[in-house]
């Protein structure tokens, strides 16, 4: 049981007020028809809707399971005080005017504290709340109109929780044949969170499947507790977290900071639990629709037939960059097919049957079952029902006939998609649904759908990793490029310390954020493969130092930030005049300068950025480094502690990974040693949490296998 079991499934509603919305509750509970009790509070009516009414809270035959309370603000204060006082099971506070409304009341704060402090242990949802949907037992705590219908006895439908009311409202009046349990809203979560209310939605046997609609996370702790009952339960879940498009923080002072934006920790966080992440409202209840009939997918191969072949370059198109995939027949497989539709029809996926077999339910039968039987993870059937009102669809059901039996013949599962959203009649969605069928709206709604299954499976380990994805391997070691990179930690070295024989951390403890010559001193003395270097402050020192460490060099002005955007670094410089004139020219532009031992056969750049996130800790960024980083914007987030496989993951879905896989004949790159540089790094991070507020190292060069990955430029922004 969970804390919420007695709001969540009543045996009793209160209803506290008058006006508009409490009376619809009690219409919205009785049109349902919730078979429990109904109590009306109102301190002068008789009645309310037409129920007898009570005077007040302790009026009441026993304390109620579920209360709605739709009274002003400060009322509801002293309401929640009441029912806890009675000993009631919870309820929805559906006011506003509470810290929604903080910038600009000063009253909303405090309004906030004191009905939390009212409730004590006894659960509220909200405020500013419209409540909520329970459709298995026709339990509505809901002030409005809604599209549902009460699910039927001994069957199961999805849960939707969700932070906009509206949105919740939009979603029930959806036609697409969903079958829904619970709607649920949770309004300012002043005291439950989304967190909690999922769970106590998924613990219930009529559910099969959860949709959430998130602005913000409450609590990264019941997240993943969220996520490991619902594996325990096998009911997936599938979020629509809105917050893409707001603005990255003003001050990038770094390019990670520009990449990661405000939701790429979402993002990552999402991933990590193994939530797929959908982008719209349409995609979020076809995945919902995917999960509740056939579950998380073991792989991410399809299948897909149609009587036309433009529909089966749609979806050939379609899947095109995505992780679902059309796979090739193979011979045999390919035979089968052949052998039902004869030599005039081209054998491929996606299939086009083409029409002659059309009405024909033994023919269409024969080559469904054979094409199913190539074992997909999932099969698809385009198939558009002509309009109800002015045309017969008598003609397509040999069709579903065929398909539902050749599912079923072979243990498939399978989808009939319609190309468009609206040609799949709400009763036929129903009707496909009975049979076994996944009725899926709309081309890009069925493949978004279909990776998010696809990638549960995998997130549950119901698969091998997706088509790209390779285990990653352990490095054996790295080899120097052209400069000596400092020694590695030993597996004695406390943690946070320095290797034996290195001076303490330059920098640490220091309330300045430290230049590129005291970051690259503190990564060195950690460990970690930086190029030798050393600080000038003059001319002449410049020169000598280059002397020393020996030509071609590096020169950079210290205290710069972008330094290749203000002409800040000259590269490749081979010898003692062209030191001169370089640091002649770079002196005046910084606080000094930095001459550092030049990386030989770099074969690609990458930037590793760490930031740190208030909610979710360190928050990694691995991409395509260099001057065109905010321009390519081709990046990879990860939280942190992250594995050495997800890093490699991670660089192996970045577009660029060919040219550090050998593209086109050239040299492959040094991905092991990339990847232990990317890990020392994070590591680096880990240990210094407290002290480092973003980290930027750009570029990581890589060079050629065995060559090693070198930290060439390194941004460090100390914390309070």
């Amino acid at each position: 049981m969970t804390r919420l079991d007695r709001l969540l499934r009543p045996k009793s509603i209160a209803i506290i007020g008058g006006g508009f919305f409490a009376p619809n509750v009690i219409k919205q509970s009785l049109k349902m028809g919730f078979a429990g009790s109904i109590w009306p509070v109102h301190p002068t009516k008789d009645d309310v809707a037409g129920v007898k009414a009570f005077r007040s809270v302790a009026d009441l035959p026993e304390a109620p399971d579920a209360t709605f309370i739709g009274v002003n603000r400060n009322l509801t204060v002293d309401i929640v005080r009441e029912l806890r006082e009675r000993g009631a099971g919870g309820a929805i506070c559906f006011a506003a005017g509470f810290r929604e409304t903080a910038h600009y009341d000063p009253d909303g704060s405090r309004l906030q504290d004191d009905l939390v402090d009212a409730a004590g242990p006894m659960p509220i949802i909200g405020p500013n709340c419209y409540g909520l949907i329970n459709y298995a037992d026709g339990a509505l705590l809901w002030p409005d109109q809604h599209g549902g219908v009460r699910l039927a006895e001994g069957s199961r439908g999805v849960a939707i929780l969700t932070q906009s009311s509206n949105i919740a409202i939009n979603m029930t009046m959806q036609k697409r044949g969903l079958p829904i349990s619970y709607v649920m809203t949770a309004g300012n979560q002043a005291q439950t969170g989304l967190s909690e209310m999922a769970l106590g939605l998924i613990e219930d046997e009529r559910v099969s499947a959860l949709g959430l609609h998130i602005e913000g996370f409450d609590s990264v702790a019941g997240f993943e507790r969220l996520t490991a009952r619902a594996r325990e339960l096998n009911k997936p879940i599938v979020a629509m977290k809105v917050g893409r498009s707001e603005q990255a923080r003003a001050a990038t002072v770094s390019h990670t900071a520009s990449l990661a934006g405000s939701d790429t920790a979402s993002r990552a966080f999402l991933k990590r639990l193994g939530i797929p992440r959908v982008d719209s409202i349409s995609s979020f209840l076809e995945t919902l629709k995917l999960f509740h009939a056939v579950g998380p997918l073991s792989g991410n191969t399809l299948s897909s037939m149609s009587c036309s072949g433009g529909e089966a370059s749609v979806m050939a198109d379609s899947a095109e960059g995505r992780s679902v995939r059309f796979p090739a027949m193979s011979k045999a497989h390919k035979a089968r097919v052949q052998e039902t539709l004869g030599p005039l029809v081209a054998v491929a996926n996606p299939l086009d049957y083409n029409t002659y077999i059309w009405g024909n339910q033994d023919a269409l039968t024969a080559t469904f079952s054979a094409m199913v039987s190539g074992g997909f993870d999932l099969n698809l059937l385009v198939l558009d029902f002509p309009h109800s009102e002015r045309c017969s669809d008598v003609d397509w059901w040999p069709t579903v006939n065929a398909y539902e039996t050749a599912l079923k013949t072979n243990g498939a599962k399978g989808a009939i998609v319609a190309s468009m959203g609206e040609n799949i009649p709400e009763g036929h969605a129903e009707e496909l649904l009975r049979r076994g069928i996944v009725p899926l709206c709309g081309i890009v709604e069925t493949f978004d759908a279909a990776e998010a299954a696809a990638f549960v499976g995998e997130a549950w380990g119901l698969s091998s990793p997706l088509e790209g994805e390779v285990p990653a391997k352990r490095a054996e070691g790295v080899a120097a490029a052209g400069a000596t990179p400092g020694p590695s930690t030993s597996a004695t070295t406390p943690p946070g310390q320095p290797p034996a024989g290195h001076p303490p951390f330059k920098g640490e403890g220091n309330s300045a954020n430290p230049d590129e010559a005291e970051a690259k001193a503190m990564l060195r003395s950690a460990g970690l493969v930086v190029p030798q270097g050393t600080r000038a402050s003059c001319v002449d020192e410049a020169v000598s130092a280059a002397e020393k460490l020996g030509f071609p060099v590096a020169l950079k002005a210290l205290g710069v930030a972008h330094k290749s955007e203000l002409g800040a670094v000259k590269l490749n410089l081979k010898s003692a005049e062209e030191v001169r004139i370089a640091a002649e020219a770079l002196l005046p532009l910084g606080t000094g300068l930095y001459v550092e031992r030049m990386v030989q056969g770099g074969v690609a750049e990458l930037i590793v950025g760490i930031t740190r996130d208030p909610l979710f800790g360190p928050v990694m960024t691995v991409g395509t480094g260099g001057v065109l980083v905010e321009l390519l914007k081709d990046s990879a987030t990860l939280l942190l502690p992250a594995s050495r496989a997800e890093i490699e993951a991670a660089l192996r879905g970045l577009k660029m990974f060919p040219l550090l896989d050998g593209y086109r004949g050239r040299a492959k790159a040094d991905v092991a040693a990339a990847v232990d540089a990317i890990l020392a790094i994070s590591d680096f991070v880990r240990e210094r949490a407290g002290l480092i507020e973003e980290m930027d190292i750009n570029p990581l060069i890589v060079c050629a296998e065995g060559k090693g990955a070198w930290i060439a430029d390194a941004l460090l922004i100390l914390g309070d």
